[in-house]
C-alpha cells in the first residue's frame, strides 16, 4: 500500500508542473488573442486528466487503509472533499468548447487556477502539507 502513496504523493508535483504550464499557456492565450488549438485542448485534458487519476488513486488509498484499521479522521475527508471538487472544477472548461477563442482561453485559466487553489488547500489540510 506504501506503494500507492508514494504514488499518489509524487503525482501531485506533475500535476503541479502541467498547471503551471497550463496556466502560462492560457495566460498568454487569452492576453494575445490566439487560436485555440489542439495542444490547448490536450493541455486542458491532461490536466483535469491527471486529477482524476489522482482523485482515483487517493479514494482507493483512503478507503483501503481506512477500513484496513486507520480509519477516517476527518482531515482525510475534507482532503478527499477538497480534491474532488478541485476535479470537478479541471473540468468545467469542456463546457466551453463553442465559446469564442478568447473566451476559451480566460475559462480554462481561470478554472485551472481554481483547481490548484483547491489543490494546494486540500494538501496543507494534511499532517505535513506540502513537505510529505
Amino acid at each position: 500500500m506504501q506503494i500507492l502513496l508514494l504514488i499518489h504523493s509524487y503525482l501531485r508535483w506533475l500535476i503541479v508542473v502541467v498547471a503551471v504550464v497550463a496556466i502560462v499557456k492560457f495566460a498568454l492565450g487569452w492576453l494575445r488573442g490566439g487560436a485555440f488549438k489542439g495542444m490547448d485542448r490536450g493541455l486542458a485534458s491532461g490536466f483535469s486528466g491527471l486529477l482524476d487519476l489522482q482523485v482515483t488513486l487517493g479514494l482507493i488509498f483512503m478507503l483501503w487503509t481506512g477500513f484496513a484499521g486507520v480509519g477516517f479522521p476527518m482531515v482525510r475527508i475534507e482532503h478527499a472533499t477538497t480534491m474532488i471538487i478541485a476535479a470537478v472544477i479541471a473540468h468545467l472548461p469542456a463546457r466551453w468548447k463553442s465559446a469564442a477563442d478568447k473566451t476559451r482561453f480566460r475559462n480554462t485559466l481561470f478554472c485551472i487556477l481554481g483547481a490548484l487553489l483547491l489543490v494546494y488547500v486540500g494538501v496543507m489540510r494534511l499532517p505535513g502539507g506540502w513537505s510529505r
